[in-house]
């Protein structure tokens, strides 16, 4: 199984600097790379990437001696972000490449030329770099290749390795799961999984820090200490939101067999401008993503509901669709059968017999009052 590490380098301002020139060498590169193609393009001429860099290393290289001193390996992987850039733009993933900022997503990856980087503990050596530290023990592996890159101006290291996992033990059968705004997850045992919000609880910190910053002069030195400061809690919201999203993904992935969520259209939400702060915050798609790749992991068999199938408008007890549904009405009466319960909760039933083919599944609140389904959603929250 394939496998990402992630983590913060702890580096003296000698180190610091050597980070920041191949940084900055694997973008000159990048941007020169781009700008030729963009150059020969409109002069009709089509040329691939591997033979720019060919051109580039016997012609245009030797003309600047600072590159010499820098690790050889680092333009040649800007080459291949190049072209792999060009590559997502034909197959319709991405936008047309785009030139490169100084001091915005700052980053490169190295190798050993072929070899191995034995890698493990606090302690690393890297490719021409020599040893770093590491705020964070690294696990025991060798690596083909590491990539450096820059945050909120500190440096940290990433790479992927192959790990043998055991087979995993076994696990409750289905669950489906509701992602909502007012709680980031319903499930369909009853759990719920409330909403931190970081964004919205750290936003009166991050509006005073940007308005403190208005006047500055761009480019001084009080400007650079001000964006960093804005970046760096930008960094904490992201944190607390990928810790928490690690942790409930995790403990879903772990616990059931087979896990069924819908297949939300992410970008038609934040095309709703009441909304969109909100869904952004909750990271959907963040969700669906460490599901993809979590449930093979630790194996979990993930559902995808297709986007029309009406979960929120079903009765999960007689299966009759309910026309007058309407984004304020948060609890669910059924007038055929009487069932009463919240909506993300019969949502979630709904995408778990989805998930296993059923046609009927009673979710064991029919006629119930309101007091006492309120009560038992307040017990089941975690």
């Amino acid at each position: 199984m394939l496998l990402g590490f992630r983590t913060k380098l702890k580096l003296n301002q000698a180190q610091r600097m050597l980070m920041a020139q191949h940084a900055g060498y694997s973008r000159w590169v990048y941007n020169w790379g781009l700008a030729t193609k963009i150059k020969l393009y409109a002069e009709g001429i089509k040329i691939k990437t591997t033979e720019l860099k060919k051109f580039y290393t016997n012609h245009v290289k030797p003309n600047y001696l600072w590159q010499s001193t820098l690790s050889s390996r680092v333009y040649q992987f800007a080459f291949r972000d190049l072209d792999n850039a060009y590559s997502r733009f034909f197959q319709g993933l991405s936008k047309f490449p785009r030139f490169k900022k100084k001091g915005r997503s700052d980053s490169f990856t190295i190798d050993a030329g072929g070899k191995l980087i034995p890698i493990g503990g606090t302690r690393i050596k890297l490719p021409f770099i020599g040893w770093v530290n590491t705020f964070e023990g690294c696990p025991q592996t060798a690596v083909k290749k590491i990539t450096i890159s820059k945050q909120a101006g500190d440096w940290y290291i990433s790479l992927a390795f192959e790990q043998e996992r055991e087979k995993p033990a076994l696990k409750a059968e289905t669950i489906g799961i509701d992602l909502g705004i007012s709680d980031w997850a319903y499930l369909s045992n009853g759990e719920i999984f409330p909403s931190l919000k970081p964004y919205r609880q750290l936003q009166k910190k991050l509006s005073r820090l940007q308005y403190l910053n208005r006047k500055k002069v761009v480019g001084s030195s009080n400007w650079h200490k001000a964006q960093l400061k804005i970046a760096r809690l930008h960094r904490r919201i992201s944190n607390i939101r990928r810790d928490y999203l690690h942790n409930m993904t995790s403990y879903i992935a772990k616990t059931w067999s087979k896990i069924a969520i819908e297949d939300l259209c992410v970008s038609g939400m934040l095309a709703n401008r009441k909304l969109s702060k909100a869904v952004s915050d909750q990271a959907f798609y963040e969700f669906r993503r460490q599901l993809e790749y979590k449930c093979p992991l630790y194996g979990s068999e993930l559902v995808i509901v297709e986007r029309f199938y009406p979960s929120s408008k079903t009765c999960c007890n007689c299966q009759d669709l309910k026309q007058d549904l309407t984004l304020s009405d948060r609890w669910f009466t059924c007038n055929n059968c009487g069932v009463f319960l919240p909506r993300d909760w019969n949502a979630s039933i709904n995408l778990a017999r989805y998930a296993d083919g059923l046609s009927v599944k009673v979710c064991g609140v029919v006629n119930a009052d309101v007091a006492t389904v309120k009560q038992e959603v307040k017990n089941s929250q975690i």
